[in-house]
């Protein structure tokens, strides 16, 4: 495998009756176990500095999700929002004889281990949410995580810009401003020069198999504003509010210490984001915006913290920890003060 630091392994595993899954590893197998999950648009890659930070103390392991990276490509079932994700992982570490670990999920990766930690919570040591997709998914929901429309309209397959899925699809490498060098740039980071390996970084994000099973996903039509609601495959799909939702956290028996870390400049996952429709359709550039009373902003950070302060309440601890001047990308942009946090929860 290209695009390997030096000190990081590449391997794949069979796991049985589901796919073959490539995975990154650093350090000795006999150490305690730290497993890194990946978000939307990228795979393991991303990874790399922060597991050789760790290869002291910890075994790391870093898989790629089904369709991404060097992983096989696999249908999506976005009818059990991000299980399929979840229950690949946990097929994984039962193939590599890992009965607990701490986990870092990031972006969409920490949907995937908060639904982890809801369903084999016994394998779940502690829960590191690094700029988290909201519990109520993506898109579509009021403050209490209540759909807007029965049908979730506006969220899933057909809210991807086209452009940019035809510049994934096409392995565009230039700064093409919809694709995916130029939305790295843009949304991944807040200090894009700053950032390190870039070009492995945008290998990464175009190792996405697209099509309807995997990136975007497929889509269908709707009553209600902007004309389009999610279908029942593929990753987007799998984030919408019609199929995701992770606030069952809140109500597991033996809740693992949770570090929630996010940017204060992130782009992607905030209370007004510009990759949610309706703020979009609230600055005029999707058409026919029906209004904040019937289209709002989800406020993603905000329902994050409602459903962590429930968490807390009902015998679990978080903390929250906002890192200046850093996008949607904390391990990336703060690499020093992502570690820090990181071996407290550790």
């Amino acid at each position: 495998m290209t695009n390997l630091l030096p000190g990081v392994s590449s391997q794949q595993a069979s796991v049985p009756n589901r796919l073959k899954m490539n995975y990154l590893s650093t350090g000795e197998k006999s150490y305690p176990v730290l497993v890194l999950i990946h978000g939307n648009v990228s795979s393991s890659l991303f990874w790399q500095d922060l597991m050789l930070e760790f290869s002291r103390t910890h075994f790391v392991v870093a898989p790629d999700l089904r369709g991404f990276g060097e992983s096989e490509t696999v249908k999506v079932d976005a009818t059990r929002g991000v299980r399929d994700h979840s229950d690949d992982l946990a097929a994984l570490l039962m193939e590599l004889q890992i009965n607990k670990a701490d986990f870092v999920g990031w972006s969409m990766g920490a949907g995937v281990v908060m639904q982890l930690a809801i369903d084999k919570p016994e394998i779940v040591r502690s829960m590191t949410l690094s700029a988290p997709i909201s519990p109520y998914g993506f898109g579509g929901t009021d403050l209490k995580g209540n759909l807007l429309n029965p049908d979730a309209s506006g969220t899933g397959g057909a809210a991807a810009n086209p452009e940019f899925v035809k510049a994934l699809a096409s392995m565009d490498r230039t700064d093409n401003p919809n694709g995916p060098l130029s939305v790295m740039r843009q949304f991944y980071v807040a200090n894009p020069p700053a950032l390190n390996h870039e070009s492995i970084y945008l290998e990464s994000m175009l190792s996405t198999k697209t099509g309807e099973s995997n990136y975007p996903g497929n889509s269908t039509s709707s009553e209600h504003w902007p004309g389009f609601a999610p279908g029942d495959i593929g990753v987007l799909n799998s984030m919408s509010p019609k199929f995701f939702n992770t606030s069952a956290i809140t109500k597991i028996s033996n809740k693992p210490p949770v570090l929630w870390i996010r940017g204060d400049k992130d782009a992607i996952v905030n209370d007004a984001s510009f990759f949610d429709l309706n703020t979009l359709g609230a600055h005029g550039i999707v058409p026919g915006w029906p209004g904040a009373e019937v289209a709002p902003s989800q406020q993603m950070v905000t329902q994050m913290r409602n459903v962590l302060n429930e968490y807390q309440e009902n015998n679990g601890s978080y903390r929250e920890v906002v890192l200046t001047d850093c996008g949607h990308s904390p391990h990336l942009e703060k690499p020093a003060e992502f570690a820090r946090e990181l071996r407290t929860v550790l």
